[in-house]
């Protein structure tokens, strides 16, 4: 049942309390997604609204619990009201931009919040970071809902005690049973501390980056040795995720050698594990997260949005930090009545095959049959081709599955390989149906009338040089903010540089062939990956695999691992390709 056609809840509403997890969006539980696809308003702290968000329906409402919320295009402070207590009036903030108060001055807490925002029959999620039974204020907003009698539910969600750990490669009990205490060193008394320090067992210790040292004092005050080792993880199960490992008595000066203290980011939550045996002894073997091998990095994707979505997320697998920039507008052609003409052509038996060669051109063929009322029926005893997998796919999903696809190289000389030349005994048309940019070569189409077909190559769609990205993501492009680049052809890269400028000498260049490889060292940029075949996808395993070496050879070397643009500025790169 969609969001729309449920029915209306109670005057007082519905409140889900949700547990966001520790930070990673794909952590969040299958009840969890659908709860938030049926919310009408999210009530959370700025950093886990940037975690639930990605689940809501459109037009959901927001209601920022702290006073971080992002500023406003004015530049003034977002709609906000600290939790437990707060300042200021809070204010709804819807996404289409608008926004009305909820409440006044009576709704300074969250719980006010969370039951002023039902009122109405609105679905309310209270997102909380972790796992809502082991927030500090969230039985306290339940007890407030229960006394209004207004109606919650509790979703539980991975407790961040336990998922940064897990991501941090420590695990907290062996095959012996180890005893696991929890404890929150922002709130635990003299009697909480001594009862951990005389145990043997595992610690797991919330606290915050610039008490880390403190808590680890508490713990040796307590009985614990100096020697004890320790990690402390800082922004578990995200990108940005860091762990130290060191000891009770060491911790504070290897954060200082870190340069992490003193520092304005001091207050950031951390999760400390203790473990006499087990638990931290075996994190260099256990850390999975930290060492997918492009860990951290910020990679540049320069591709249209909807090209650039399955790249993002294969680089996501790898541990990286997409940042999609488009290079590349895609428009319809300035006279569109050959395309017209061609369309009504597939539907009288004009030709014997048409051939995709790209993700675009099956979207504008099928924007076009929309807009005749047509739908994939209308391939009926035409022959499809595709010129790879994505373009398959694409297909596919509109109801084609493709005829021909290559078996070899993913390109236009790979769809000619496996053609078929024309033949007038099996072939009783003889016309192929070609939409294409307006930019794209004539391999195809020479090649396709040398095999005895006649082409009608037709204008599917122009591409066009995209705006230029925000002013910030410029200087990070010449400033080295970023540590790779992926070109999937010579387009990308004359558009990139020619909207954003060439990218700073430390940025790792990875290009999808020789052609576009050639136009990279013709802007002055040197290549350091190559795919092995032009395809995006082995474009970034190729990237994959260059920093996996990069980083085997760091450790190997006793030297630090590092992304690229953490080398000094300048600094001159080996070229390394693949």
């Amino acid at each position: 049942m969609s969001p729309t056609t449920l029915p209306a809840g109670p005057e007082h509403g519905h409140v889900t309390f949700l547990g966001a997890g520790p930070g990673d969006p794909g952590l969040l539980t299958l009840r969890a997604v659908e709860a938030l696809a049926h919310a009408d308003v999210l009530v959370a702290e700025h950093e886990v609204l940037d975690v639930v968000r990605l689940h809501a329906r459109q037009g959901v409402a927001e209601v920022h619990t702290d006073a971080d919320a992002p500023a406003d295009a004015s530049g003034a402070a977002g709609p906000a009201a600290k939790a437990h207590p707060g300042t200021g009036t809070p204010q709804l903030t819807v996404i289409d931009g608008s926004s009305t108060t909820v409440g006044g001055p009576a709704s300074r807490d969250a719980a006010h919040l969370v039951m002023e925002a039902a009122r109405g029959g609105r679905r309310v999620v209270r997102a909380v970071s972790g796992d809502p039974g082991l927030d500090a204020y969230a039985a306290e907003e339940m007890l407030a809902c229960a006394a209004a009698g207004v109606p919650f539910e509790v979703v539980p969600g991975v407790a961040t005690a336990v998922g940064v750990p897990a991501y941090a490669g420590v695990p907290l009990r062996d095959a012996h049973g180890t005893d696991v205490r929890f404890v929150d060193a922002r709130t635990a008394s003299d009697r909480c501390w001594t009862e951990v320090g005389a145990s043997d067992g595992t610690v797991v210790v919330s606290t915050t980056l610039d008490q880390v040292a403190a808590a680890a004092g508490e713990l040796v005050t307590a009985g614990r040795k100096p020697d004890t080792p320790l990690t402390v993880t800082v922004a578990g199960t995200t990108t940005r995720q860091r762990t130290w490992t060191a000891t009770l008595g060491t911790i504070a000066q290897t954060l200082k050698q870190a340069k992490v203290l003193p520092s304005p980011e001091g207050g950031r939550p951390v999760i400390a594990v203790v473990g006499e045996r087990f638990a931290v002894a075996r994190r260099e073997e256990l850390s999975w997260f930290e060492n997918k091998p492009l860990f951290g990095w910020k990679v540049l994707v320069p591709r249209t949005k909807e090209q650039a979505a399955s790249l993002s997320d294969q680089l996501r697998s790898y541990g990286a930090v997409p940042h999609e920039v488009p290079t590349i507008a895609v428009e319809p052609p300035r006279t569109p009545q050959q395309m017209e003409r061609a369309v009504k052509g597939l539907v009288t038996g004009r030709y014997e095959w048409i051939a995709f060669t790209s993700v675009n051109a099956v979207r504008a063929v099928r924007e076009k049959f929309e807009e005749y009322g047509l739908d994939a029926r209308a391939f009926a005893g035409i022959k499809v081709a595709a010129v790879g997998e994505q373009t398959a796919k694409a297909l596919i999903a509109f109801g084609v599955k493709p005829d021909l696809v290559p078996s070899g190289e993913q390109s236009a000389a790979g769809l000619l390989e496996d053609w078929p030349p024309y033949d007038p005994v099996f072939d009783p048309i003889d016309r192929v149906f070609l939409p294409r940019a307006d930019i794209a070569t004539e391999t195809l189409v020479a090649g396709l009338i040398e095999l005895g077909w006649e082409v009608d190559d037709v204008t599917a769609y122009r591409t066009v040089r995209a705006s230029p990205p925000p002013a910030e993501t410029r200087e990070a492009i010449k400033g080295g903010g970023f540590d790779a680049v992926l070109f999937t052809s010579s387009s990308t890269v004359r558009n990139l540089v020619g909207i954003a400028g060439k990218p700073h000498n430390v940025t790792v260049i990875a290009c999808i062939g020789p052609a576009t490889a050639k136009t990279a060292e013709e802007h002055g940029l040197r290549v350091d990956v190559m795919a092995p075949e032009p395809s995006v996808h082995k474009l970034a395993e190729a990237l994959a695999d260059f920093g996996r070496r990069r980083r085997a050879a760091a450790l190997e070397a006793g030297d630090p691992v590092t992304r690229p643009s953490e080398r000094r500025p300048g600094a001159r790169r080996r070229r390394s390709t693949t």
